[in-house]
This record gives C-alpha cells, sequence and structure tokens, in this order.
C-alpha cells in the first residue's frame, strides 16, 4: 500500500525519479558516503581554518604545531558514532598516524592515476565496501589537494625555509611529505565504519 507522501512524490517525479531517490535514502553505502563527505568537509574547512589563522598571526614554523597536534585532535573529535576519521597520505610526515593501509595505498594510488589522467580533484572521492582481517568495512576517501599555503611546509625543499625544514626535521625524522606543487594531491582524507 502506498502512502500519501509516496504518491505525492510519484505524481510530481514519475516513477524512476521516486524509486532512485527511495534507494539512496535506504541504501546504508549511499547513506555513508554522504555523511562521510559532510564529515570530510567539515573536517578540512576547521583544520584549514586554525592553520590559516595561525599562519596569519604566528608564522610558519608555529602552524607546524596545529598539523601535529590540531589536527589528529580534530580527527579524534569527528571519530565518533563508531567511525575512524584520519588522514592518510602515500608520503606522510607522521609515520605513525599519516601511512595508508592497504586498503588506503589502494585508493590513493587510483586518485593519483585519475588525477593524472585529468581527473578534478577537489571531487576526487571514493567509497568502498571490503572485508579484512579485522572484519568488513564501509571504507570513504576525500582527495586533499595541496593548497597554495600548504607549500610553506609541504613545497619544494629548496622552497621551504632553513628555519621550518629545521624544525620539520626534528619534529618528524621521517618526514615525506615534502616535494609537492600546488594542486597535487597530498593525501586523503579517510573514514571507516565496520559493518554489523
Amino acid at each position: 500500500m502506498m502512502n500519501s507522501a509516496m504518491r505525492i512524490m510519484l505524481t510530481a517525479t514519475g516513477i524512476f525519479s521516486f524509486v532512485t531517490i527511495a534507494q539512496a535514502s535506504e541504501d546504508p553505502h549511499a547513506r555513508f558516503t554522504e555523511e562521510s563527505r559532510k564529515t570530510a568537509q567539515e573536517f578540512m574547512q576547521q583544520l584549514a581554518g586554525t592553520l590559516k589563522q595561525q599562519l596569519d598571526s604566528s608564522g610558519t614554523e608555529s602552524a607546524i604545531k596545529v598539523c601535529k597536534e590540531v589536527a589528529p585532535a580534530l580527527a579524534q573529535q569527528y571519530s565518533t558514532d563508531g567511525k575512524t576519521v584520519k588522514r592518510v597520505s602515500l608520503k606522510p610526515r607522521n609515520q605513525t598516524q599519516g601511512t595508508p593501509s592497504t586498503e588506503e595505498t589502494s585508493m590513493l594510488v587510483e586518485f593519483d592515476e585519475k588525477q593524472r589522467a585529468g581527473a578534478d580533484v577537489k571531487t576526487m572521492e571514493t567509497t568502498r565496501v571490503y572485508t579484512d582481517a579485522d572484519g568488513s568495512w564501509l571504507h570513504y576517501m576525500k582527495a586533499i589537494p595541496t593548497q597554495q599555503l600548504c607549500l610553506q611546509c609541504h613545497g619544494k625543499p629548496e622552497n621551504i625555509t632553513d628555519n621550518v625544514r629545521a624544525l620539520l626535521a626534528k619534529e618528524y625524522p621521517a618526514d615525506r611529505a615534502t616535494g609537492y606543487s600546488a594542486g597535487e594531491i597530498r593525501g586523503a582524507v579517510s573514514i571507516r565504519r565496520a559493518i554489523k
């Protein structure tokens, strides 16, 4: 039996549109993707705002603390309702927190291949369902493009000031997160939730 809201939707949009909308709202994969997209956007906007404020008020060296301390704290703050949020990269700065899993590496490599083929990094995302030794997962990844302000710490080594290079070497002895140009993929926001 069709309720009145369903009848109105069918009348207003046609059967095909209704089925598409209904499936998207009932599909946990689509719902997870939409929720994760929103989380990734909020997370990156908050981090970028804090980083820009620190750069403007205290300079590049003090902004390193934002990425080292504020970014993991924000990721922890967004890791709620059974999901884990983090940033990963094929060239991580923080080896403990930023090294991708096998699945994340696969998605990051796919992002790089898409960018080389001309895809827009700003809209690059993927959601996968998979099983590993720890269980079954819904996993969303959103590419992080390198912004101009990021180059102060992530650009070509010869373009990073001596003071910043020295501080990065002290804080991150195994740092691999340099050599980027504006617009390149620097990593991704990774959001994972167990399928129960």
